[in-house]
């Protein structure tokens, strides 16, 4: 019998999936869960007896870490086997201030194909469970203690996988477990417009980003073909979920030299951006062996901040991090474990 894995599942669930007589029970596991444990048996305040048939029943990990790559500048890379031998990573974000960010996998690969992403040449294997994305944020907190922040930026679309994402958000805002705020999770898309409008209706009302690229039509149909929405609409669904959520959305765009850092690039942004209520994140290309991209020199960088800057739309420019272990933005890439 399948074992059935219980990061995934909220107090009540465990209550039902494990048949406990005793209702506070469910609570109690949930707690140990949130708190990392990893075994039954660290449970103190539960039966001998019962953490026995506990283990029978289920398990608190459905995958495990094959490896942990650790770059210089903090940044801890996990890599993940699930239960059918899929490969996730997961990666451990430190900013200058200490804030220790989880940036999360959604799907085992993805089905998005953008040109620029080393994600993107995987395909898609499936999505993950709750369970997998709730358990590479408590891999994570393993690693490093308590984190701060999470963000679903890691491998794959996070709304293709949205009712699984909603409700590892819910788990993890449980008040009875990690009991994170919603102001300090990021759900990141490339532009699934039905799936903003669900978001706005139905919430949670996180944090969102969207992955622009460029507005330039034409050329983010060449380096997004599976993001190919009509920017007009991903516009309106923009400012509806900004109106709905009360937050402003941030607009991310990967800067690849000579493709997307022109002054014409600029002015498509600043147009598509101008009416929103939107950041822009730019996030210079972080280099993917065999890909035909470039990272811009830091001049061109500069240069198309400040017709940003000069435009009234407000710019940051993303810091590298985690370069040195394939952590960085656009880099991950496994979809399968190694036979052992």
């Amino acid at each position: 019998m399948e074992k059935i894995a219980l990061a995934g599942l909220l107090p009540e669930e465990i209550i039902s999936a494990l048949s406990l007589s005793q209702q506070f029970r469910g609570t109690q596991i949930f707690e140990w869960i949130a708190k990392g444990a990893v075994s039954f048996g660290e449970m103190t305040n539960i039966s001998a007896s019962l953490r026995h048939e506990l283990a029978q029943k289920a398990v608190l990990r459905s995958c495990a870490v094959s490896k942990a790559l650790r770059d210089a500048d903090g940044t801890v890379k996990l890599q993940i086997a699930t239960g059918d031998a899929l490969a996730i990573e997961a990666v451990l974000l430190t900013d200058k201030a200490g804030r220790k960010t989880a940036c999360v996998s959604s799907q085992a690969g993805c089905p998005m194909k953008c040109a620029f992403c080393r994600t993107g040449t995987l395909g898609l294997a499936r999505n993950l469970t709750t369970a997998e994305i709730v358990e590479q944020f408590l891999f994570l907190e393993k690693e490093a203690g308590m984190l701060d922040n999470i963000v679903f930026m890691g491998m794959g679309e996070p709304l293709l996988n949205l009712e699984n994402v909603r409700k590892a958000i819910t788990v993890l805002t449980d008040k009875h477990g990690r009991n994170l705020s919603s102001r300090r999770i990021t759900v990141s898309t490339c532009g699934i417009i039905e799936k903003i409008y669900d978001l706005a209706e139905n919430g949670p009302h996180v944090r969102l980003a969207v992955s622009l690229v460029t507005a330039d039509e034409a050329v983010r149909k060449t380096l997004m073909p599976g993001a190919a929405v009509p920017l007009a609409g991903l516009q309106k669904a923009i400012a509806h979920y900004s109106e709905k959520s009360g937050r402003r959305v941030t607009l991310e765009a990967v800067l690849l030299s000579g493709v997307n850092t022109s002054k014409e690039a600029a002015d498509s942004l600043i147009a598509f951006a101008r009416s929103l209520n939107v950041h822009v994140n730019l996030i210079p290309w972080n280099a993917v062996p065999g890909l035909p991209f470039k990272t811009p020199p830091t001049q061109e960088i500069a240069d198309f901040v400040s017709l940003l800057e000069h435009a009234g739309v407000p710019a940051t420019v993303r810091i590298h991090r985690g370069r040195n272990v394939a952590g960085a933005c656009g880099q991950l890439g496994k979809t399968n474990m190694p036979p052992s």
